[in-house]
């Protein structure tokens, strides 16, 4: 029992995984008891137990195993976690469960399967239950079907896929095993209840005997739709509703869902595809051509033997079906014939869509062949067509079918007619419509006329199958003409007729009365915009893929195309609809008199021919009367026009009369039911009368008044044939005139426009201008409805003419055509009319195109010609195209067969050459133009390939593309493109451009859909890859087309289908979808289906807004960042994945993802060290080459084995390089969460990126290269310094890279080599840099000399190695190399260094030919001559780089654009090289020639420019600033004052107002100043200025500046003026710096200059003259404390320790300068015990080691002043005091630390600092006692005091052991030393002795020094007023005490001439520090101030005397250096100082 109790104290976790079987029981218990309390699914509990579950289901004991399977079944129920551990639980289940004797578990294993099903894991649950189909043991396979058959059972096979399971079937049906066979058997039976006979052909090969019991099975299925038990989580509120809605068939969604159901799975999906071409005969075309009919025989039978495959592959079968359509159409072997069509058939049926390229060419030929009598080949031919037909759409194959209809032999007639019969079978109203309808219908109205009786009844036919498709009121219209017996037998055919689609079609024509008015919201708009453009675009949205719908498809299909079908029913028809005198006979005269007399009084009759005019007069005003008071139904219109026409009728003289009598005929066409039999009889006479100045008006208003009742067409028609037919040229042009009203009021509805041309023309050719005039007005008209097509048609005018037809067309462009306000009959059925106007628009398209007279164009394309197009030789190919270009151009409008053209077209598009290619493609731009809508049936095969093209990397050819496919969609729409999966197949191509250019593609054309075929969703799963394409443009597009994708699918669809994604990419994009679910657009109204352009046209506009967001999402995450490549490391954009991945089926999947889950770099322990070190002992390949060897590549493979994933490795390593792109995708994924590995392998990485720079293709650089930018911003993130290993064997590879030709690589490597200064120095880039100057790629060099002219002007010299002379030698060789850019850039550099170092440059390069110098110095002089210019040029070429790492460092080398207003710029640039060439030097600035300086007025007062340059800055956190800042709308020159009226983006009036500071005009800069000023000091506003520090720092000291070299210089000025301005600026700043957030802004190259600025101003002479002189410095005094305290600490410590080396440099800089540059810094010593934990020392001591590498101290020793090296020993030691020896591991910045001057002197500081603190700590501990700790022992003691005297005899440290032995005497008093003398010479001990004595007088001396320290009067003044006392702040500036240690250092001199000392004193530790206190107090005395500065300068080796010593400590300074004889000096020493002793006491 002992056992159990140990485990019975573990927690629950614990026991699950115990080894006792009895603790796991226990725990499962517990755990299921746990599971079953928990109630919230995502409850952090589930989490713990989410490794165990694999363990509960594995378990070995049976019993145990069995608890386990409850308690795991209870998890997956309820944890929200439970779908991540799908594939290990289900793998457990199938392995260990399955196999159990008990069924219990087996039961529980299949619950646990179901369970995770219902949790959306169905695919993983699939995947492994098929995996364990293939197990040995029968008893898995047997439980994994019935798994299978259980979940399909419950679920349905929406859930459960039924293609991979029916895969494997017939293989489970030959186990030997009888359980497997039973149990397949019953899953058969199951999936056949789904999905019924689909499932037959994949089983038509099992065993018979089972296939018959199956049968028998299969018959004993209910018959109903299976509907599934169980639903998924997500789907379980459907559930109730599904019980309530049972009857009804669903909702919404879930009757739609059920529609789908059975359609879903069709046997040919099932079926595997067949590859058929490569097994065709080899000799096959040989023997199709053969003369022997029995070899073609052979040929054709060996292809149906291949076709009979029920599904084949796709492929190019072009050959194929031109060697078979050659049989069928030529061949006289009528038994061959029939065979060609079954193999036809055999291909349509197995290729299906796919093969709807081809029937184009082939239906043609078979309908011709009808002529055959014999019923086998009839047969044949039917088969085949029927099968073709089933391949494409009725509207692709109409042209032909209608082409053949006028054949003159009966039995074509006939066959055409039955296939057309056939055809509308297969169709819904939807695929049906009107424009589809109308030509059939002419066609076969004139066949049921037909002599032949077999004609007649195959019209009829086909017209009842079209009545049932479309109902009555769609057809009818057409069949007015129709007598009643025809009509009769019409409709009997229609009752006899079987739909396809059962009476589903019939009942959605039946609807369409529901919904009149839904369709037709835009009756007037709709007319309107009609352009060729939509002509289709109606289209797509009836012509639904029909096949597909059964079920429940129709009806919801079949109600928005209602409208589509019904409102369709034409325009001319309209009256046939309501009133049926449409063929009113005509009346004889008798007649008509009887039935006037019946409504006109008598007199009225009587007086018609009166000769009296008045009576005639009279007469007509009685008609009009009559006629006005009639009723319709009873108005005689022919009869009363006759009376009208009677004698003198159109003859009358009359004006009055015959303006009334135009007046009531137009009253009679208004009022009456007017007939065209009726309109004849006047319009003649209104024609003749329309030119008349009286009657005219009255003519055209009887005109309209026809057109309104007999249909503006027909009127038209007659009008224009009327005018034309007579000679008055009045009555011609007012005819004209007439039609261009007309038609803008009717709509262009139905107009012929072939009969308008041709009179046009005629009137064209008129004589009369008036007549031409009213022509082109005319052609105006049209051309807004007609569109461009229309000037097709005059191109062979005379060129004056046609000049002005264009002026009319151009007049019209752009404008829309107007709503037409008449045509609309006002006696209509309202319902009607709203139908029929919503429709007028597409119908008008549709006839303006049918109506273009096409020619036959394919006898042209010749088979000689096609032959040419394929030519080896470019010139014949060339030849070719121009000749077809030529054929359409000459054709204009061409019927759609095009013969052997598409395939000819098709083999240029791939051209090699691209000229070629751009002629291609704008051939079938023409093509597209010429062919019109009917181009569609060359979408496949000629449209597709256009896309293809899209991925061409040239931008022309790419834009001649996507003209070419808009072209073609214009006249197609989209359906035809988004059908089938062409379209996704092009996407699924990783070509960047292609991808971009289809998505953007895309994104405009689909807003403008209203549906679109449901293939669409193909395309899905690849723009799920371009959303993390490596490519950023094809990332962006992607999201781009996203919420427009999602429009159309659903956001549910677009959900589902990331399930197949990764689960790090899944997450991302459903993240995007979220955000494009929000800014989804609407669809285009589907319930307009009738009209389309009101939609079309508002479209674009309306998803602009929508579309931006997703825009914006991405732009502000670029925008933050300063370097837009950098922003892809950022946001959603960044993870740039394969997209391989994602295409593996699911077999393999999953084990890859297993496989792929762990991290992708192990973690090595010191693996990198060890490398190393092998590299260094030369044990492997050191990595250098000029091409990588295969050694080199193995070596790397090795070293990689232990420390990169196998699989990620073969990627690495693969020959493909593809696979290295899907590497480096996964490398970018991994490398935030590996951070690590990364670092770990980094030097593999890098050297295996070098390999990648040796290959040759471009998307693999460009993604290495995207890698490199991410992996160096994450190394400085992550504060990481690169070996000189990785450097060295990674930095020469990528310097190649910058040579390269493609500027995208070459500006990726230059960001790159930027970034790598933050991890290592930039001098030892330098050397690199310089070896890549000397290759032989003049690219490579030029660039490599940019970068170092970057490197010296960021870095400055001290970059240059090995020395600045060796290295601008080598620069300046490069000024006569004979590449123009080399030249510049070494030019450039060099004039870099020059602004940087002045004229020492010119010492530097050494000797240069004479050409090369001039150069140089004319470059120089440009340089600093045109400011203005050349600095902004620099810019451009390379802008300036800071060293800091840190965020404010806005300057890493951003476009010019991006850094700060350009103006600001610009001067920037020029203050800083006048800067540089005068620091702090007023004299020089006053010298300044006038043109010489930089006329700052002018810049600013360039008014033309400011307004459009407003500052763009880079880095505006524009999140923070919220909008109640107030700024003005500023302007030139009276800048309000106030905030108030706000600017609409405060970020660019702040940038503005900043950049007027710099202003050259005084009042400017001071209103600028007040606005910030005002800003400042309301702490709510202040934060706007937040991003804009720095820029107002420049703005500021270069407004200082100004005032320094010009206003003050400037007599003319008020020196007031200058004074309001100065206390302006430092007001201000005095505000900015008391905001610590904003100061700590401020970067250090800004504050570097700040300072400068204002200690120039401190120490400006002219400043103190003036009256308020004074008051400026002093307020100066303040500003620098404030800038000192609130600054960034590690900025302004940087910034001055810059500018002290500066000032140190600058000959022409004054020692005061320096000396109050080293006062501040003293300041920031004093603050440093506050402030060094917010400091970044690596920084720090980077630059104090940059300033000793600068002034070493041989060169320091040179200084006038000892203060330099006093101020940097003091800041060191202040360090070291702080930090301890921590110090010294803060100097990763530096290189070589070893050589490093800085780390020798911390060292040596640090050893004393640590023996004097240990000292101190002993004394405290035992309180002064003074005796060895007991616990040293004795050989303790006497180590360290041979240690000691070591020392002392050593030559180097003797001083440093004699202070050591000192302090240990002091502090073991009773030790004994005499032991360690005894042995030594006299000379030794001697020396010993006087060392120590020398040592205690002078620390005791120390002790004693007065507590006063002197302090010069002068520096009061310019030094900061500190708020303490004087004393404490200035006294250790320069007073100097002259103590012991004064004289000390001369000894020291002394004895170093004397040969007693050594020489390398600077190693030695000075004496006195040992004493020195551990902690000054912050305001300490001046004399222990004075004593811890001493202890520092003790190793001055400086020989001068102090010169500015106090005045009562100078009578002891002048001596010492003269004495020469070393003893008496010591005693003279000695004596001197017991005297300073005594007089101070």
């Amino acid at each position: 029992m002992g056992d159990d109790s140990e485990w019975m104290k573990l927690p629950v976790d614990q026991k699950c995984e115990h080894k006792l079987w009895k603790a796991r029981l226990s725990g499962y218990e517990e755990a299921l008891k746990i599971f079953q309390k928990i109630k919230d699914e995502k409850s952090p509990e589930w989490s713990k137990f989410l490794g165990l579950i694999k363990k509960f289901v594995t378990d070995s004991n049976a019993v145990v195993q069995l608890k386990g399977l409850e308690a795991a079944l209870v998890y997956v129920e309820n944890a929200h976690v439970a779908g991540k551990t799908t594939g290990e639980v289900v793998s457990g289940v199938v392995s260990k469960v399955f196999n159990q004797p008990k069924a219990k578990a087996k039961e529980l294993g299949i619950e646990i399967c179901l369970m995770y099903i219902e949790i959306e894991k169905a695919e993983a649950v699939q995947e492994e239950l098929l995996k364990g189909l293939d197990n040995k043991n029968p008893k898995i396979v047997v439980a994994c079907i019935e798994t299978l058959r259980k979940a399909l059972s419950e679920f349905g096979s929406k859930i459960i896929l039924l293609k991979p399971i029916i895969k494997v079937l017939p293989k489970l049906f030959e186990s030997r095993e009888k359980a497997v066979r039973d149990e397949a058997k019953l899953i058969a039976v199951e999936i056949y209840r789904w999905i019924r006979d689909a499932l037959r052909p994949p089983l038509q090969n099992i065993n018979s005997v089972q296939l018959k019991e199956l049968e028998e099975e299969w018959v004993k299925l209910p018959t109903g739709t299976p509907k599934p038990s169980r639903f998924l989580r997500s789907q379980q509120e459907l559930e109730a509703k599904l019980e309530q809605q049972q009857s009804a068939g669903g909702d919404a969604e879930g009757g739609g869902d059920d529609g789908d159901e059975v359609p879903q799975i069709d046997a040919y999906e099932l079926l595997e595809a067949v590859e058929i071409l490569s097994k065709l005969p080899k000799d096959f075309y040989d023997k199709i051509e053969a003369k022997k009919w029995q070899e073609r025989k052979e040929a054709l039978e060996a292809v149906e033997v291949l076709v009979k495959n029920p599904k084949l592959e796709a492929g190019d079968y072009a050959d194929l079906v031109k060697a078979l359509k050659k049989v069928v159409g030529k061949d006289t072997n009528v038994m061959l014939v029939a065979l060609a069509a079954k193999c036809l058939t055999g291909l349509a049926v197995g290729l299906r869509k796919k093969f709807g390229q081809y029937a184009g060419h082939v239906v043609p030929t078979i309908l011709e062949k009808f002529k055959e009598k014999k019923p086998q080949v009839v047969q044949a031919l039917q088969e085949a067509i029927d099968a073709i037909f089933l391949t494409t759409t009725l509207q692709n194959i109409s042209e032909d079918v209608l082409a053949v209809m006028d054949n003159k032999n009966p039995t074509i007639k006939q066959q055409t007619s039955l296939f057309i019969a056939r055809s509308f079978r297969h169709c819904t109203a939807s695929t049906l419509p009107k424009s589809l309808l109308k030509p059939f219908c002419a066609a076969l109205l004139k066949h049921i006329n037909d002599s032949a009786p077999e004609v007649r009844d195959a019209a009829f036919e086909a017209l009842g199958t079209a009545l049932k498709v479309v109902g009555e009121k769609a057809v009818n219209p057409f069949l007015a003409d129709v007598d009643k017996l025809k009509l009769d037998k019409i409709k009997e055919c229609s009752e006899k007729v079987e739909l396809v689609h059962g009476k589903k079609a019939g009942l959605a024509a039946d609807k369409k009365d529901f919904k009149p008015a839904a369709g037709r919201t835009a009756t007037s708009g709709a007319a309107g915009d009609k352009d060729t453009k939509d002509i289709s675009a109606p289209k797509p949205g009836p012509l639904k893929k029909a096949p597909a719908t059964k079920a429940g498809g129709p009806p919801k299909k079949g109600k928005p195309a209602a409208p589509g079908g019904a409102g369709s029913t034409g325009t001319k028809n309209k009256k046939g609809l309501e009133t049926k005198e449409i063929v009113e006979p005509e009346l004889s005269v008798e007649v008509c008199e009887e039935k006037a007399s019946a409504v006109l009084p008598a007199t009225c009759i009587q007086l018609l021919d009166s000769s009296n005019w008045k009576e005639r007069l009279a007469c007509m005003e009685e008609f009009q009367k009559a006629v006005e008071l009639m009723d319709r139904t009873e108005m005689p219109c022919q009869a009363l026009v006759r009376m009208l026409a009677k004698k003198p009728g159109w003859k009358e003289t009359n004006f009055q009369v015959m303006q009334m009598k135009l007046h009531i005929v137009a009253l009679i066409a208004q009022k009456g039911n007017f007939s065209k039999t009726s309109a004849q009889i006047v319009l003649d006479g209104l024609v003749d009368k329309i030119g008349d100045v009286k009657c005219g008006n009255n003519a055209k208003e009887a005109m309209t008044a026809i057109a309104e009742a007999c249909m503006l067409p027909w009127t038209a028609e007659q009008v224009m044939s009327m005018a034309f037919s007579q000679k008055n040229p009045k009555n011609q042009s007012e005819t004209l005139n007439w039609l261009s009203n007309a038609i803008k009021e009717f709509g262009f509805s139905g107009l012929n426009v072939k009969a308008f041309i041709s009179n046009v023309k005629t009137a064209l050719a008129a004589t009369n201008p008036a007549v031409r005039t009213s022509a082109i007005t005319l052609l105006g008209v049209m051309y807004l409805y007609v569109g461009p097509s229309l000037r097709m048609f005059f191109e062979d005018e005379k060129p004056a003419l046609l000049s002005q037809i264009d002026a009319e067309f151009e007049k019209m462009q752009g404008q829309s055509p107007p709503a037409p306000t008449r045509g609309i009959s006002k006696h209509s059925i309202s319902g009607t009319d709203e139908g029929e106007d919503g429709d007028e628009p597409d119908e008008v398209g549709t006839d303006v195109v049918d109506l273009l007279p096409r020619t036959e164009i394919s006898d042209k394309i010749t088979s000689e010609l096609v032959s040419k197009i394929g030519d080896k030789n470019w010139k014949i190919r060339k030849e070719g195209l121009d000749e077809v270009a030529a054929i359409i151009n000459e054709a204009k409008f061409i019927q759609p067969n095009i013969g052997e053209l598409p395939t000819a077209l098709k083999g240029r598009l791939n051209d090699s050459n691209k000229i070629l290619v751009q002629q291609t493609l704008n051939i079938l731009q023409q093509l597209a133009v010429a062919m019109g809508p009917n181009i569609k049936q060359h979408v496949k095969n000629l449209g597709i390939p256009i896309i293809t093209v899209l991925g061409d990397s040239k931008n022309n050819v790419r834009a001649a593309a996507l003209a070419t496919v808009n072209a073609w969609a214009e006249q197609t729409g989209m359906k035809e493109w988004l059908e089938g999966e062409d379209l996704s197949e092009e996407l699924k191509k990783e070509n960047p451009f292609l991808r971009q250019e289809l998505l953007g593609w895309l994104a405009e054309k689909l807003p403008t859909l209203r549906s679109t075929p449901t293939d669409l969703i193909l395309c899905v799963p690849h723009l799920y890859s371009c959303l993390e394409d490596r490519n950023g443009d094809v990332r962006k597009k992607a999201q781009d087309a996203l919420p427009f994708f999602m429009m159309h699918l659903g956001y549910e669809k677009m959900a589902k289908a990331t399930g197949k994604l990764k689960p790090t990419s899944k997450d991302q994009v459903l993240a995007m979808l979220e955000k494009a679910k929000a800014n989804m657009p609407a669809k285009p109204a589907a319930s307009a289906k009738g009209t389309s352009k009101p939609m079309g046209g508002s479209a674009p506009a309306k998803f602009q807004p929508a579309s931006a967001p997703v825009e914006d999402s991405v732009s502000s995450t670029v925008e933050t960042k300063p370097d837009p490549k950098k922003a892809k490391a950022l946001g959603v954009s960044s993870k740039t994945k394969s997209a391989q991945g994602k295409k593996v089926p699911s077999k393999t999947s999953l084990k890859e993802d297993e496989d792929k889950s762990g991290p992708i770099f192990i973690v090595v322990p010191n693996g990198k060290e060890q490398r190393m070190k092998d590299e260094k002992g030369l044990k492997v390949l050191k990595w250098n080459f000029t091409t990588p060897r295969d050694e080199y590549i193995e070596q790397l493979k090795t070293q990689m084995s232990s420390c990169v994933a196998k699989w990620l490795q073969d990627e690495m390593f693969h020959s493909d390089f593809q696979h290295h792109n899907k590497a480096l995708a996964v490398m970018v994924d991994h490398l935030e969460s590996e951070k690590e590995g990364v670092i770990g392998c980094l030097d593999l990485i890098l050297k295996w990126l070098t390999l990648r720079f040796f290959d040759t293709n471009t998307s693999v650089l460009m993604k290495a290269l995207e890698y490199l930018k991410l992996l160096f911003t994450l190394l400085s993130e992550e504060e990481y310094h690169l070996t000189e290993n990785e450097a060295s064997s990674f930095i020469p590879y990528l310097i190649l890279k910058v040579g390269e030709p493609k500027d995208v690589i070459r500006k990726d490597v230059r960001a790159i080599l930027n970034r790598m200064c933050l991890v290592y120095p930039a001098s030892k880039m330098f050397p690199f840099i310089m070896e890549g100057t000397k290759s032989k790629n003049s690219k490579q060099r030029a660039e490599c000399l940019e970068e170092l002219g970057c490197l010296v002007e960021s870095y400055g010299m001290n970059v240059c190695q090995p020395t600045p002379g060796k290295a601008l030698k080598e620069i300046a060789i490069h000024i006569g190399d004979r590449d123009n850019a080399v030249r510049n850039a070494a030019l450039n550099t060099i004039v870099t260094v020059y602004n940087v170092h002045g004229d020492q440059v010119f010492k530097l390069i050494g000797t240069l030919s004479e050409k090369d110098m001039s150069m140089l110095e004319e470059r120089i002089k440009r340089s600093a001559k045109r400011p203005s210019a050349a600095p902004v040029k620099q810019m451009e070429e390379k802008p300036p780089r800071t060293q800091s790492v840190n965020s404010n460092a806005n300057m890493l080398r951003k476009g010019p654009a991006e850094d700060m207003s350009s103006k600001l710029k610009i001067m920037y640039r020029t203050y800083r090289i006048q800067a540089r060439s005068m620091s702090g030097h007023p004299e020089a600035a006053q010298m300044v020639r006038r043109e010489f300086q930089l006329d700052l007025d002018e810049i600013e007062n360039d008014n033309g420019t400011v307004r459009c340059e407003m500052p763009e800055l880079v880095q505006h956190k524009l999140d923070d600033i919220f909008e109640p800042v107030l700024i003005p709308e500023p302007k030139i020159r009276a800048v309000s004052p106030h905030f108030d009226d706000m600017h609409s983006n405060t970020a660019s009036t702040i940038n503005f107002i900043i950049s007027q500071v710099a202003s050259g005009d005084i009042n400017t800069s001071i209103q600028a100043l007040t606005q910030i000023d005002e800003v400042l000091r309301q702490e709510d506003k202040a934060e706007a200025m937040s991003g804009h520090i720095d820029q107002f720092l420049i703005a500021t000291f270069m407004q200082l500046r100004l005032i320094y070299n010009t206003h003050m210089a400037d007599e003319k000025l008020e020196k007031d003026e200058i004074i309001k301005l100065y206390s302006c600026i430092i007001g201000n700043m005095i505000s900015l710096f008391q905001i610590e957030s904003l100061a700590r802004e401020a970067s250090t190259g800004v504050l570097k200059d700040l300072m400068h600025g204002l200690i120039t101003l401190m120490l400006d002479s002219r400043i103190e003259d003036l009256e308020e002189g004074q008051q400026v410095i002093r307020s100066v005094n303040l500003l620098v404390v404030k800038v000192l305290e609130k600054s960034d600490q590690t900025n302004i410590l940087s910034a001055l320790l810059v500018l002290l080396q500066d000032s140190l440099l600058a000959t022409a800089s004054s020692p005061k300068f320096s000396e109050l540059v080293m006062k501040c810094l003293w300041r920031m010593v004093r603050l440093l015990p506050d402030t060094i934990n917010s400091i970044n020392l690596d920084r720090i001591l980077l630059d104090i080691h940059i300033f000793m590498k600068v002034f070493p101290k041989e060169k320091l020793k040179q200084c006038k002043s000892e203060f330099p090296i006093r101020t940097l020993k003091t800041l060191l030691h202040t360090l070291c005091k702080l930090k301890g020896p921590k110090i010294l591991d803060h100097l990763t910045m530096i290189d070589n630390k070893n050589e490093s001057e800085l780390e020798a002197h911390l060292c040596r500081m640090m050893k004393h600092s640590m023996d004097q603190t240990g000292s101190k700590s002993e004394k405290e501990t035992e309180k002064g006692a003074s005796r060895i700790d007991e616990k040293s022992s004795k050989a303790k003691v006497n180590d360290f005091l041979a240690e000691i005297f070591k020392k002392i005899g050593s030559k180097e440290n003797t001083k440093e052991g004699l202070a050591e032995l000192y302090e240990y005497k002091k502090k073991y008093s009773d030790a004994d030393i005499e032991p360690f003398l005894k042995n030594s010479s006299q000379f030794f001990q001697s020396y010993v002795e006087r060392g120590l004595r020398v040592i205690e007088m002078e620390r005791e001396g120390k002790g004693r020094l007065p507590a006063s320290a002197g302090i010069s009067p002068q520096t009061e003044v310019t030094c900061m007023p500190a708020p303490t006392s004087t004393v404490s702040s200035i006294g250790n500036t320069n007073g100097e005490e002259v103590g012991p240690s004064v004289y000390l250092e001369r000894l020291k001199i002394l004895r170093q001439r004397c040969g007693l000392d050594n020489t390398k004193q600077d190693e030695r530790p000075p004496l006195t520090s040992l004493l020195s206190k551990p902690a000054v107090p912050p305001v300490a005395s001046s004399t222990d101030m004075l004593h811890s500065k001493l202890s520092q300068l003790r190793e001055s080796r400086e020989q001068h005397q102090h010169s500015d010593l106090d005045s009562n400590q100078t009578h002891s300074s002048g001596t010492m250096t003269t004495s020469s004889s070393s003893t008496a000096n010591i005693d003279d020493l000695k004596k001197r100082l017991e005297r300073i002793k005594s007089s101070r006491k």
